[in-house]
């Protein structure tokens, strides 16, 4: 690699009076009539070559680490494949050149998109009805909540404020509840990490709105008292809350609405296959049961059934519609780029295969856990569903606790991407020191699950051998270890 790109900045890189293009001058009679409004002092930019400039920036995408240059055993937590067709389709200028206040007749066929994504959603989760206008998956959690909320209003039941929260939930569950209005209530987890539905009972009364549920649960285990726990919240009147984020090996299997969940939010961006690193785009549908969607926020699509000769097929449902709306989460029709993807996505795989994706992302996950737990601690053992979790090396690789240079969780996560493979989601969820959640989802072959079995394998026993191997890696990464601590004490923003 040319020291000359590499690991530097475009700034490093300027050099005073070199530019990169040589336009005209161009003579022109309109000119700024307010000094005001013109700049005083050039901009401070890196005068740079073209050449510099695209060999710096292609240098720094060689080093990005994607989907689609190897394994991310964080699955469809951030990184789940997406396949070509959907980004073609998605990028379409019948899409992309569409303006978001395009009147209904002049835009039938995104909303005939933006609909039929509505209905697929719809079957997949049991639901009545859904709204695809959340941006992302705690924004669908708010919106939700939000529906819930307005639930109770509506009725005149304004006493019932507080939502409960299993101790193992998301970490955007108690915080979107909270950015709602309402107060959380931890509920508390058994041995084998299922909800304790006797410390549930505990907590219920008149001012429950409702819960929130992930199933199956951050560990990846199926919470089989589901319709217990429904038929308790239910009874005191309270709503219960599907969190999406894990309805990958659900799909064509089971449906949240059928277990009793009244709301729920789809991360359409992991299910449904869309890049979602470094926070964006996303989508957060949210879907709820028959008797709920009027509460939906506004716009919506509808389809007209009885059709007048010119009239449009397909419109927007706006808030001079229904004013039972909880109101508007977004402007015009969210990200719909993403909800293209989705659409595709779905109609590639078909109803009859959509249920492969679950079982296989259950298949890959069982896969792995049964080959490396003879190395790692595995705290609840059993059928796990599309992920699981770990609680770091076993002491006999990885040293006692109480011992200085002992191996953790980061040091493992750090050795991975010396063999090539990204590190998966640590320290998360929060019940285990040093937990490990592995989630390879469906698409991922058995020879990679192979070779990333190898590499865990071989960590293992590198930890037993030489402890500072781990603890000094990565070594073969652009950028060596971090100092953490450094970083946070001597922070540097800016260049």
């Amino acid at each position: 690699m040319n020291k000359t790109y590499y690991g530097k900045l475009i700034f490093e890189l300027s050099k005073s009076g070199r530019t990169g293009y040589s336009l005209p001058k161009v003579e022109s009679k309109y000119q700024l009539s307010a000094l005001k409004c013109q700049r005083q002092a050039a901009l401070e930019l890196p005068e740079c070559d073209e050449l510099t400039v695209v060999r710096h920036y292609t240098n720094m995408s060689n080093n990005n680490f994607g989907v689609d240059t190897g394994f991310y055993p964080l699955g469809s937590c951030t990184m789940k494949y997406n396949p070509k067709i959907n980004e073609e389709a998605a990028t379409m200028p019948t899409f992309t050149r569409l303006h978001p206040a395009t009147p209904d007749h002049c835009a039938q066929g995104a909303l005939h998109v933006y609909y039929e994504t509505q209905r697929m959603l719809s079957e997949i989760a049991g639901m009545g009805e859904f709204t695809l206008n959340p941006y992302a998956g705690a924004h669908g959690e708010l919106t939700g909540l939000m529906v819930i909320r307005t639930y109770h209003e509506r009725r005149g039941d304004t006493a019932r404020t507080k939502i409960l929260v299993p101790d193992s939930a998301h970490g955007t569950n108690p915080a979107s509840a909270a950015v709602c209005g309402c107060e959380i209530v931890q509920v508390k987890s058994l041995a084998d990490g299922t909800v304790d539905v006797e410390d549930l009972k505990t907590h219920l009364g008149a001012d429950i709105a409702g819960m929130m549920m992930t199933n199956p649960n951050t560990l990846g285990i199926f919470e089989r008292q589901i319709p217990e726990i429904a038929k308790l919240v239910h009874e005191c009147g309270g709503l219960m809350y599907y969190d999406g984020a894990n309805l990958n090996p659900m799909l064509g299997v089971c449906r949240p609405g059928d277990m009793g969940f009244d709301v729920m939010h789809i991360n359409l961006h992991k299910t449904f296959s869309t890049p979602h690193g470094g926070g964006g785009p996303g989508s957060g549908p949210v879907g709820v049961r028959k008797g709920l969607e009027q509460y939906l926020p506004n716009p919506r699509v509808v389809k007209n059934f009885e059709m007048i000769e010119d009239e449009e097929e397909y419109s927007y449902y706006s808030i001079e519609c229904n004013d039972e709306a909880l109101g508007s989460v977004s402007s015009f029709l969210s990200n719909y780029g993403i909800i293209v993807r989705a659409y595709v996505y779905l109609l590639s795989l078909g109803k009859e295969n959509v249920p492969m994706a679950g079982k296989l992302s259950v298949l890959n996950a069982n896969y792995i856990k049964e080959q490396l737990k003879a190395y790692y601690k595995l705290p609840i053992d059993g059928l796990c569903k599309h992920e699981f979790v770990f609680d770091g090396l076993k002491d006999e690789y990885a040293g006692h606790h109480d011992e200085p240079d002992h191996v953790v969780t980061l040091d493992v996560a750090k050795r991975l991407l010396d063999y090539g493979f990204h590190a998966p989601t640590i320290y998360f969820p929060l019940l285990f020191h040093e937990a490990m959640m592995i989630e390879p989802t469906e698409t991922e072959s058995k020879e990679t699950l192979d070779d990333f079995i190898a590499v865990m394998v071989k960590i293992a026993e590198e930890a037993k051998a030489d402890r500072q191997m781990l603890k000094t890696a990565p070594h073969s990464t652009p950028v060596r270890r971090l100092d953490d601590v450094r970083a946070v004490k001597d922070a540097i923003f800016k260049f």
